[in-house]
């Protein structure tokens, strides 16, 4: 999860006249974002839109829209005018499945985006896949979300086959990580601290397993419960335990606190965790302590990829308010999979919607592939991106929390 900071103004494309189709809706309130109406296809966004995590969240939600609005203004799948229908789950699974339960019961919604927390996509997943209603996740990481839960003891099962993600697992992150603090950075000791929820859990144990692997140490461990935001108790520990690092399993509002609080306490060793904390806002909470945290991020630098540079510019022209931050160019790469599949389902059908539009987008998600944002996009068996480069970031200054991640080093994780 990344900072990006971007300035903003709106706008709206337009696309020509459409015809209407069996299983669309045409209204003439529409006709703004369609040109003239036609048949609509809505896709759902759900994320994180208030609360400690909406940096990330609004980010997701306005890159859908921007994918939306570019596949009209292009005339992008002839007869279909795209809009978006964002609901805001707070990071709660509970409110994440009614909001799925919500979208499967407007049949004008034939895929959605998010969500941005794996322990709310759980509680989505089974809603989706029951109404055959694809499901494509840009932030996702939780390796059994796709894989199964005896994932990690050598049987992979798919339990739901409309569940599609653009973002790579933890499955590689943590191990990636692990090998850049052993073999690059040189740490030998680390204490590690997770959120006891299904990401950063997860996280913390994939690195853990191969960091230990690798010949490290673990100084210690702790569960904290992030919404405290007190974690002076666990600085203590991490500053008598002789580590020479911290990972942490987590998301940004408690990482900043606890990096914070920690070096204040007398450990002045770095904090590390995945892209849970990658963001403008960790910067911010962390204060001038973050400086020297480093944390790893799905992909590469979206600013350095020549295929995101008219996503940047997109995204800029567009006027958003909000930076487009960690998940932007995964969110927009997430919408437009569900743009390629609804194509597929028109052209197949003599240039109309069928009848089991959704059943028939869950098939023809499987065998998408096109030159996104973030590079290739397309998906394994499992539902799984093909894409799984990984980059490791610092902070490097914290005068303007929004530039102050910087990427250290690309690749993908060897094992």
């Amino acid at each position: 999860m990344r900072q990006r900071s971007l300035i903003a103004i709106t706008a709206a494309f337009t696309a020509g006249a459409l015809t209407l189709t069996a299983c669309g809706s045409r209204d003439d309130k529409d006709k703004d974002d369609a040109g003239g109406g036609g048949t609509t296809v809505v896709i759902g966004v759900d994320a994180p839109l208030t609360g400690d995590l909406s940096a990330l969240g609004l980010g997701i939600r306005n890159s859908v829209d921007l994918a939306a609005k570019q596949a009209n203004a292009k005339k992008y799948v002839d007869g279909i005018t795209f809009k978006i229908e964002a609901a805001d789950d707070q990071g709660q699974p509970a409110s994440g499945q009614t909001n799925a339960t919500k979208f499967v019961a407007n049949k004008d919604i034939l895929g959605a985006v998010g969500p941005l927390n794996s322990s709310v996509g759980e509680s989505m997943q089974k809603v989706f896949d029951d109404a055959k209603l694809v499901q494509v996740s840009p932030a996702n990481t939780n390796p059994a979300m796709t894989q199964g839960q005896d994932w990690n003891g050598g049987k992979k099962v798919r339990p739901y086959k409309a569940y599609f993600r653009t973002a790579t697992t933890d499955a590689i992150q943590g191990p990636f990580a692990a090998q850049y603090l052993y073999n690059d950075a040189k740490k030998k000791k680390v204490f590690v601290v997770d959120d006891k929820k299904t990401y950063g859990a997860g996280l913390a144990a994939t690195f853990k397993d191969e960091f230990t692997k690798l010949g490290g140490k673990v100084a210690g461990t702790e569960h904290v419960n992030p919404d405290t935001k007190d974690f002076g108790a666990v600085a203590t520990k991490i500053k008598n335990s002789d580590a020479d690092v911290v990972y942490y399993g987590g998301e940004y509002p408690a990482a900043g606190p606890l990096s914070k609080q920690m070096k204040k306490a007398g450990a002045k060793i770095p904090l590390v965790g995945g892209d849970g904390i990658y963001s403008a806002d960790f910067v911010k909470l962390a204060g001038k302590e973050g400086k020297g945290d480093m944390a790893t991020s799905i992909g590469q630098p979206v600013e350095k990829l020549p295929s995101a540079k008219e996503f940047i510019a997109n995204y800029k022209k567009a006027g958003f308010k909000e930076a487009y931050e960690a998940y932007g160019g995964y969110s927009y790469d997430s919408a437009w999979a569900i743009i390629e599949a609804v194509k597929k389902v028109v052209e197949d059908n003599d240039g109309k919607l069928p009848d089991d539009a959704r059943a028939k987008i869950v098939e023809a998600m499987q065998d998408v592939s096109f030159d996104g944002v973030t590079g290739k996009v397309s998906f394994d068996e499992y539902g799984d991106a093909t894409n799984k480069q990984l980059t490791v970031y610092q902070v490097k200054s914290t005068e303007d929390p929004t530039k102050g991640w910087e990427p250290v080093k690309s690749g993908t994780f060897t094992g």
